[in-house]
């Protein structure tokens, strides 16, 4: 998400702190500086003054090394990225002093460890902006910005961060496959080019058994592994086939960009937080579970990390939220989730906590998209510099604001298919509105609760909170 979105970075360290990142010192003479982008490659650019220079200035001398005409201006977004936090920036930042602070980040907004912390370092990446609303990257037609846009949205399917099913992955594989090997290869060569490639190159690793320990390797690859290598080159041979013509060259790029905008969690921002497990076996145990949090200008995805799937999919007009500080020592942040369901044929309120240091992060994103949303569709995002102020109305003045506080939302479909939400396997909270107010203060949201029920099993105990 943006970066000081909600509340602002930590003061800026004493000149004694160590200085992380591309930029070594904070003196005014030319530096080099490496823009990374998505995937191997980077930008080198040659930066005087490096610790004062913004984001809005390195912009556009990366445009300029990009070749991305001003019209794809607002598609993209730098970020600092490391394994443990993602934050995008504002045009007015900048990078060199957000680098001085990444260890006050990291404190502030991840549950890693002291040496984690000490050993983790920033890199300034230059990839999408998450408030890029999809209608306009449809209207996109210079071919490098496509493959900026494409590399991204591969390096995340083969990650498994956009879960999808067997014929999305198998469709899309083949489409890389396509660009990169080209069409019309006969089966022979086609098999062979595969093999050589692996299909780890072309089909989420947890899919391809990229991340399959030995026994996983063991037990039936040979099989399972052919088995893919034979749908991926049958999808490949109906792309072959489609036209006696070479393909346009961004024909293939608008093809997979497409199917990805078919998955709602596309363009969204990630997030870390853990969520309760449902109650099991005779002694009730519980434990919390892993989850990504995805936000996005459309709604609120939260994705089973380990299973790659969706437990959760809410648009801005089916949910309500809070963001709650921790109380105690020990305590969590939490985000709340309020979204309509029904328990025995009765019309309810659940609520999902999803616990994570982050949860201030995503309400003020959330809170932006809602804004924007309400501007116009997002017209307003492409406007980059995001100096727009965050509504402090009371939630009982928000007018029409999509969080649909003021009447019932739409009920979530719960389907097969890993993309849809599996409301029934969440432990949520739960409590019936008394129809008096047609408006509930955003500050009951968790005051309300009578009961906490664990879907999975029916049980339901007293539970205050």
């Amino acid at each position: 998400m943006e970066g000081d979105e909600c509340g602002g970075f930590p003061p800026e360290p004493s000149e004694g702190s160590s200085q992380r990142g591309s930029v070594a010192s904070s003196v005014t003479r030319a530096q080099d500086v490496l823009v990374y982008l998505v995937g191997d490659s980077a930008v080198h650019l040659c930066v005087e003054g490096v610790a004062c220079v913004s984001v809005q200035e390195l912009g556009r001398s990366v445009r300029e090394a990009l070749h991305i005409p001003d019209s794809a201006m607002d598609a993209f977004a730098f970020w600092l990225c490391s394994p443990l936090l993602e934050l995008q920036l504002k045009p007015k930042h900048q990078p060199y002093k957000l680098c001085r602070q990444w260890q006050d980040l990291l404190y502030r907004f991840t549950e890693a460890s002291e040496e984690d912390i000490s050993q983790d370092e920033p890199c300034l990446q230059y990839r999408r902006n998450v408030f890029y609303p999809k209608s306009k990257e449809l209207q996109i037609e210079d071919e490098g910005v496509l493959r900026l846009l494409y590399d991204e949205a591969r390096v995340n399917i083969l990650a498994g961060r956009f879960p999808c099913d067997p014929e999305t992955w198998t469709g899309l594989g083949a489409l890389s496959f396509a660009m990169e090997l080209g069409v019309g290869l006969d089966d022979q060569k086609a098999t062979a080019a595969l093999r050589e490639k692996k299909l780890i190159s072309f089909l989420p690793a947890h899919v391809s058994g990229g991340g399959g320990g030995l026994f996983s390797t063991l037990r039936g690859k040979g099989g399972r592994q052919a088995g893919l290598e034979h749908n991926l080159l049958e999808e490949y041979r109906k792309i072959s086939t489609l036209g006696s013509t070479p393909p346009e060259p961004t024909q293939h790029l608008r093809q997979y960009l497409s199917t990805c905008h078919s998955l709602p969690y596309y363009g969204c921002a990630f997030f870390s937080g853990e969520i309760d497990k449902p109650a099991q076996g005779i002694l009730h145990r519980a434990g919390r579970k892993a989850v990504n949090v995805g936000i996005s200008l459309e709604g609120v995805y939260v994705m089973d990390i380990k299973e790659k799937h969706v437990l959760l999919g809410l648009r801005f007009s089916e949910l309500s939220w809070d963001h709650s500080y921790p109380e105690g020592e020990g305590d969590s942040h939490i985000l709340w989730l309020e979204f309509d369901g029904e328990e025995a044929g009765t019309p309810v309120n659940k609520l999902l906590k999803i616990y994570s240091k982050q949860a201030e992060l995503m309400s003020g994103l959330i809170e932006f998209c809602v804004e924007l949303q309400s501007a116009g569709e997002g017209g307003a995002a492409t406007e980059t510099d995001n100096d727009v102020s965050l509504s402090h109305q009371p939630a009982g003045q928000a007018g029409n604001s999509d969080r649909g506080r003021g009447g019932r939302r739409g009920k979530l479909r719960r389907q097969s298919s890993v993309v849809c939400s599996r409301v029934h396997t969440l432990n949520t909270i739960s409590y019936v509105d008394n129809g008096e107010s047609g408006e509930r203060p955003q500050q009951q949201l968790s005051r309300e609760v009578v009961s906490h029920t664990s879907s999975q099993n029916g049980t339901t105990e007293a539970c205050s909170v």
